[in-house]
Parts: C-alpha cells; structure tokens; sequence
C-alpha cells in the first residue's frame, strides 16, 4: 500500500499544476487591430477595426497557451466613410457573408517568460491561411486601477491580400498587406 502511495504522489507530482494555466479575455476597449497598405507607390494607407473580442490562454510554467481573437470587418475605419463602405463589400471584406476576420493559435511560442510568436490561422472572408504573428511586446501585471492581472501584446504579420480573395486595385494597391494586432486582455477572476 505504502508503494502505491508513492507512485501516486509521484505521478501527481509529474503532472502539470492546474492553477499555472490563466484565462484571459480580450478588452475591446483597449484592442485595435490596424492594417496598413501601399497605396500607387506613394503612401501607405492605414486604418483600423473598432470591435474586437476573443481570449488567451496562458501557461507560463510550461511555456504554452493559446490564442483566439476575432475582428468585426465591419467594424473598419479608414477615416473615410466612402472607403469604409466599399472595404466592407465584396471588393474586400465582404463583411454580409463573412462578417469576421479570425486568428486562432495553439502554439504560442516563449523565449523565457515572453511570448515571441503566435503561430496559427488567420481567417478572412471564409479563407483559412497559416500564419506566424511575431510578437513585438509582450508584458503581463497587475492592472493598479481594476486591481486585476492584466496582459498586453503587440503582434504583426504581412500578408498578401489576394490569397484572401481581395484582388481589387491590384497592383495600384499593394497586395502585401502588414497587419498588426494590439492587444490586452484581462484575467478571468
């Protein structure tokens, strides 16, 4: 009996605590994600989308986690209504039939305690393409105003847009496309 006692202990020991994984939700208020495209050589546009929601897993002890963050497009502002309307249609976004833009990853790679890459999918208009988001900031902490643990992330990729079905304006409009995802998310009390 006193060896099964051990073995148990031993096993439970080997096993990854249950309290390291921490949930996080992502704070619309505080997360815009932005793109950015040439435009005729010239300039680059920019813009961003209003309404983002999604969640974040986080393991630190065992340098894992997960990441799902969701995008309105009809949520994008480009600071003028007419292009508003048009990147919601079918030219672009085609935000009545696909009316989210989503990443999902369950491989968040760590260098010590910080996340340097999200590596996962990225969803736009019905069209699921890898992708590798490189992690530009990344810091977790007590928020002082909420009193809550509080993680806050930047991550970028490029893609081309007409591997997404947006092949309008092309080439007088860039096909690569950077796109960058701000983000902080609350823990689940």
């Amino acid at each position: 009996m006193k060896g099964f006692a051990l073995a148990a202990t031993l096993a439970a020991a080997a096993l990854p605590a249950l309290g390291d994984v921490e949930t996080y939700n992502i704070d619309p208020k505080h997360t815009f994600p932005q793109y950015e495209v040439g435009h005729l050589g010239y300039s680059f546009q920019r813009g961003r989308f209003n309404s983002t929601k999604g969640k974040i897993t986080l393991d630190t002890a065992a340098k894992s986690g997960s990441a799902e963050v969701v995008i309105d497009v009809a949520s994008v502002s480009s600071g003028v209504d007419k292009l508003d309307e048009h990147l919601r249609g079918d030219d672009f976004f085609g935000a009545a039939k696909n009316p989210q833009m989503t990443f999902k990853s369950s491989d968040l790679v760590f260098d010590g305690d910080r996340v340097k890459q999200a590596r996962g999918t990225l969803t736009i208009n019905g069209i699921t393409k890898p992708v590798t988001l490189d992690v530009t900031h990344f810091k977790c902490g007590m928020n002082p105003m909420m009193m809550r643990k509080v993680c806050g992330a930047d991550l970028t990729t490029t893609i081309k847009r007409s591997d997404y079905g947006m092949k309008y304006g092309l080439p007088m409009l860039a096909d690569e496309v950077v796109l960058r995802i701000n983000v902080e998310a609350i823990k689940d009390s």
